[in-house]
C-alpha cells in the first residue's frame, strides 16, 4: 500500500454550490423538502445560483495558471469540490475525504492512488472554516480562507491554535471603523444592533459598542438574529420574531446594523420577508449590512422580496476588474462545457428551461437553447462582474500557485546543483507551502460603501439641538438622549448638538438667534446722528447769540447801562461764555488722545473763568454801593484791579487742579466692550475720577459763593443793579449741575457725553440769558431808560428808601 498517483491535485475548493431546501422550516412558508445533510448531490437538490460564480472563479483562475508558461511550467493544477450541506458532520467527512484515497475514506494510509493535496480553499462561514481547520491543521495542510463570506472570526487569527489558516479578507476592525465613519457622516447617533446568535456575533457587538460610545453614538437596542426553526421550535421562533418586531417598530432608531454571515441570518431574512408580505405597516428602516452577509442570496431561489432592503447600505470587500472573466462567462454553454457538473442545473434554475438529454425539465416544455444571455439575469441571481467572494477565491488560487512556484524553483536549483534529478512536485510537503504562503499573502483592501441617497434619514434618540441651543443630559438615559436648552445671554453655539455655549470675542456679540457672533458697532456721539446734530446746532446758536450780545455791548460801550456794570467784566464773561459754548463741540465726534485731554481741562478752566467773572461782578456791585456812602473805606477797593485779581486767582486754582490731573492720571481714549450688548463704547477714560469731581466741586464752590453774595445784594438801590439777575443765574447754574451728577453716573457711552454737553449748554445759556438779556432789552427796546438822568434819579430814590 505505498502507491501514490502522480496527478497533481494542488487545490481543493470548499464552497457552497448546492442549497438544500429548508425541510425544518415552518410549514406556513411552504418550503419544499428534499435535500438533507446526508443527501449527496443529485438532481433534486437545488443549486444556489449566486454561488456558482465561486466555482467559475476557481476554474478561471486555474485555467489561467495552467496556460501561463512562466508560472509553474510543465505542471498542471487540478481541483476537487466538496459540499458541507451546512452540517458539521458533513464538513468533517469532506475534510477526511480530502486526506484519503479516491475509492475509500481511509486517512493516514497510502493504500491506493491518492491525489497529492497541497492546499484547501474554504469555507463558507466561520463555523465551517473552524471545523475544516481542526482536521487539516493536524496534517499542516494550508487552508486559504479565500471565500470566507463571513470568516472574519478573530479565533481564526490565532496562529497557535490554527497555524495553517490564511485569510484573503481583512479582520473586523476596519469594517467596524467604517461603520462608525458611515454613521458620523450621516449624523446617525441612535442605532440598533442585530447580530448572529454565535460567538462571532457576540465578539462583533463587544468590539463595535465601545467604538460607537467613543464617537458619541448610542445603541438603542441589541438583539440576536433568530434561527431558522425546526418544527419543534416554531413557538420559540415566533416569540423571538415578536420581540424583535417590537424592538424595531417601537424604537426611534431609523438605522439598524446587521452582522452575520449568509446562513446565520436566514431566519432574519425570512422574518423580514414575511413581515413585508403580511404586516399592515411593514418595517421601514435603513439596514446597514456587514460584508459577511450576502443579503441577495436565496432571494430568487425562494421567491423572496428585496423591498424590505430598499435604501439599505451593504459593506463589501474591494475588488478589481479581472481581465477576461466576463468573456469567460459569456462563453458558457450548458451543452458544450465538459466536466462541469453544475452548469446544466444552473441553466435550468436561472432560465427556467428544460435541458436536453437530462432529467432537468419543466412543465411547459420550453427547452434551453444554450444561447441565453447571463448578462440578462438580475444581480440577485448572477453577476457578470466578479464578486468580492469570487475575487477572494481568485486571489487565493494565485497565492497558492505562487507559493508552489517559489518552492518548486528553490528545490529545482538545489537538485540541479546535486544529483541533477528533476524535482517531482509530489514530494513537496504541505507545510512547505504553508511557509511560503506567509510571504505571498494578498494585501487587504479597504472597505467601500455607497453614500448616495435621495433623502438622508435621521436616526436620533431626540431631535438635534439647533445652533443657539446646547445639549443637557437627561437623568438616567444614554448620552444620545438629551434636552435642548437655549444658550445663556451673551453666549452662542454655532453648530448642531453643541455641548456648551461659548462667549463671543470682546469686539463681537451674539446675534438674536445666538448662533453666530457679529462685529460690534463703534458707538460714540457723532455729528451725523440726530442727537449730536441737535446739540452741535444749539452750541453754535448760543455761540452766535453770545457774539451778538458782545457786539451790542461793544457798540453801546459808552451808554450808562454798559458802564454801570463794569463793562470790562462783561466782556470777559461774554468771551468765556462763548468759549463754553464752543468747548462743547470738543465732546462730539470720535474721541482721540488730544480731544480727551482737552475736553475736561478746557471745560473746567473756561467755566472757572465764567463763574469767577460772575463772582467779580457781584463783589464789584456790593463794593460800589458801599463806596458811595460818605467816609466809606471801601472806595479804595473799587476798580479793575480787584476784579482782575478775583478772576485770575480763582482761575489759577482750577488750572492747578488740572495740571495735577494731567501729571498723575491724564484722560485717554478707551473702548468699553461690556457695558452695552452689540456696541463698543468709544469714550474718554477720565483717568482719575477724583480729579474730575474736584473740578466740578471747585466750580460748584465758586457758584455757591457767587449765589450767596448776589442773594445778599439783591435789594441794593441801583437802577442797573445786576444782583437780582446774578442770583437767578446762579440758581439756574447750581440746579443744572446738581442734577447733572446723578444723571451722569446713571448713563453710559454717548448718552453720558450728551448729558455733560447739555449741562454745559444749559448752565452757560442760563448765565447769558439771566445776566445779559435784560440789558439787551433796555439797549434795543427801551433806550429811554439807558440815560444818566434815569440812573441818578433812581439812585436817589433808593437812598431815601433806605
Amino acid at each position: 500500500c505505498n502507491h501514490v498517483g502522480y496527478t497533481i491535485w494542488a487545490m481543493v475548493l470548499k464552497v457552497f454550490t448546492c442549497l438544500r431546501d429548508f425541510q425544518k422550516q415552518l410549514s406556513m412558508f411552504s418550503m419544499a423538502g428534499g435535500c438533507t445533510a446526508d443527501t449527496p448531490f443529485k438532481s433534486h437538490c437545488r443549486l444556489l445560483p449566486k454561488n456558482y460564480q465561486h466555482v467559475l472563479a476557481l476554474v478561471f483562475a486555474i485555467n489561467k495558471i495552467n496556460q501561463d508558461p512562466e508560472l509553474l511550467p510543465n505542471i498542471t493544477l487540478g481541483f476537487r469540490i466538496y459540499e458541507s450541506f451546512f452540517s458539521a458532520r458533513k464538513t468533517y467527512e469532506s475534510s477526511f475525504t480530502l486526506l484519503s484515497t479516491r475509492n475509500g475514506m481511509i486517512p493516514n494510509y497510502n493504500c491506493d492512488t491518492q491525489d497529492k493535496l497541497s492546499a484547501v480553499i474554504g469555507g463558507l462561514g466561520s463555523e465551517t472554516s473552524i471545523q475544516m481547520a481542526t482536521i487539516l491543521g493536524i496534517y499542516k495542510i494550508p487552508q486559504v480562507r479565500a471565500i470566507s463570506y463571513g470568516s472574519f472570526h478573530t479565533m481564526l487569527s490565532d496562529k497557535f491554535q490554527f497555524p495553517s489558516v490564511y485569510r484573503m479578507l481583512p479582520n473586523e476592525v476596519p469594517q467596524s471603523l467604517g461603520l462608525v465613519r458611515l454613521m458620523q457622516h450621516f449624523r446617525w447617533t441612535w442605532v440598533g444592533l442585530i447580530a448572529s446568535d454565535d460567538d462571532s456575533g457576540e465578539k462583533f457587538v463587544q468590539t463595535l459598542k465601545p467604538m460607537l460610545t467613543r464617537n458619541s453614538i448610542c445603541v438603542a437596542f441589541t438583539k440576536q438574529a433568530p434561527h431558522v426553526p425546526s418544527p419543534s421550535m416554531v413557538l420559540v421562533f415566533r416569540e423571538q420574531t415578536s420581540k424583535l418586531h417590537s424592538s424595531i417598530s417601537q424604537t426611534k432608531a431609523e438605522v439598524i446594523v446587521v452582522y452575520g454571515d449568509t446562513d446565520s441570518l436566514l431566519g432574519l431574512k425570512l422574518f423580514l420577508h414575511v413581515n413585508y408580505q403580511t404586516a399592515l405597516t411593514p418595517i421601514g428602516k435603513v439596514w446597514i449590512m456587514t460584508a459577511q452577509w450576502d443579503f441577495t442570496s436565496y432571494i430568487a431561489l425562494n421567491r423572496w422580496t428585496l423591498k424590505p432592503f430598499h435604501g439599505s447600505l451593504s459593506f463589501a470587500v474591494h475588488t478589481k476588474e479581472v481581465p477576461g472573466f466576463r468573456d469567460f462567462l459569456q462563453s458558457l454553454n450548458p451543452y458544450q462545457s465538459q466536466g462541469d457538473i453544475f452548469i446544466q442545473r444552473f441553466w435550468h434554475t436561472v432560465f427556467n428551461c428544460s435541458v436536453l438529454y437530462s432529467s432537468l425539465t419543466i412543465k411547459d416544455g420550453r427547452n434551453c437553447s444554450g444561447k441565453e444571455e447571463l448578462a440578462s439575469l438580475p444581480g440577485s441571481d448572477f453577476e457578470m462582474k466578479m464578486s468580492s467572494q469570487s475575487y477572494s477565491i481568485y486571489n487565493g488560487v494565485y497565492a497558492v500557485a505562487h507559493a508552489l512556484h517559489a518552492l518548486y524553483s528553490s528545490k529545482s536549483k538545489k537538485e540541479a546543483m546535486g544529483k541533477g534529478h528533476l524535482l517531482e512536485l509530489q514530494n513537496i510537503q504541505p507545510w512547505e507551502v504553508t511557509a511560503l504562503l506567509i510571504e505571498a499573502a494578498i494585501r487587504v483592501s479597504e472597505l467601500t460603501f455607497p453614500l448616495i441617497f435621495c433623502t438622508v434619514p435621521r436616526s436620533m434618540c431626540t431631535e438635534s439641538c439647533h445652533p443657539g441651543y446646547f445639549r443637557t443630559v437627561r437623568e438616567g438615559e444614554p448620552l444620545c438622549c438629551y434636552n435642548c436648552a437655549p444658550c445663556p445671554e451673551g453666549t452662542i453655539s454655532n453648530q448642531t448638538d453643541a455641548d456648551r455655549c461659548d462667549q463671543c470675542p470682546e469686539d463681537q456679540y451674539p446675534n438674536r438667534d445666538q448662533d453666530k457672533c457679529i462685529p460690534k458697532i463703534m458707538h460714540f456721539l457723532s455729528y451725523e446722528e440726530p442727537l449730536g446734530f441737535v446739540l452741535a446746532s444749539f452750541a453754535l446758536l448760543f455761540s452766535l447769540l453770545t457774539v451778538l450780545v458782545l457786539g451790542m455791548f461793544i457798540k453801546h460801550r459808552d451808554t450808562p447801562i454798559v458802564r454801570a456794570n463794569n463793562r470790562e467784566l462783561s466782556y470777559v464773561l461774554l468771551l468765556s461764555l462763548l468759549l463754553c459754548f464752543l468747548c462743547s463741540l470738543v465732546f462730539i465726534g470720535q474721541p482721540g488722545r488730544l480731544t480727551c485731554l482737552l475736553r475736561q481741562m478746557a471745560f473746567g478752566v473756561i467755566f472757572s473763568v465764567s463763574v469767577s467773572s460772575v463772582l467779580a461782578k457781584t463783589i464789584t456791585v456790593v463794593l460800589a454801593f458801599k463806596a458811595t456812602k460818605p467816609g466809606a473805606s471801601m472806595r479804595k477797593w473799587v476798580g479793575r484791579k480787584l476784579a482782575g485779581t478775583i478772576i485770575v486767582s480763582c482761575s489759577l486754582i482750577q488750572v492747578g487742579i488740572c495740571a495735577i490731573w494731567l501729571g498723575t492720571a491724564p484722560p485717554f481714549p478707551d473702548l468699553d466692550m461690556k457695558s452695552e450688548a452689540g456696541h463698543i463704547l468709544v469714550q474718554c477714560n477720565e483717568g482719575s475720577n477724583i480729579a474730575f469731581y474736584c473740578i466740578l466741586g471747585y466750580m460748584g464752590f465758586l457758584a455757591i459763593v457767587s449765589f450767596t453774595v448776589a442773594f445778599l445784594a439783591r435789594k441794593l438801590p441801583d437802577t442797573f443793579n445786576e444782583a437780582k439777575f446774578i442770583t437767578f443765574s446762579m440758581l439756574v447754574f447750581c440746579s443744572v449741575w446738581v442734577s447733572f451728577i446723578p444723571t451722569y453716573l446713571s448713563t453710559r457711552g454717548k448718552y453720558m457725553v450728551a448729558v455733560e454737553i447739555f449741562s454745559i449748554l444749559a448752565s452757560s445759556a442760563g448765565l447769558l440769558c439771566c445776566i445779559f438779556i435784560p440789558k439787551c432789552y433796555i439797549i434795543v427796546l427801551r433806550p429811554d431808560l439807558n440815560t444818566r438822568e434815569q440812573l441818578v434819579r433812581k439812585s436817589k430814590s433808593g437812598t431815601q428808601e433806605l
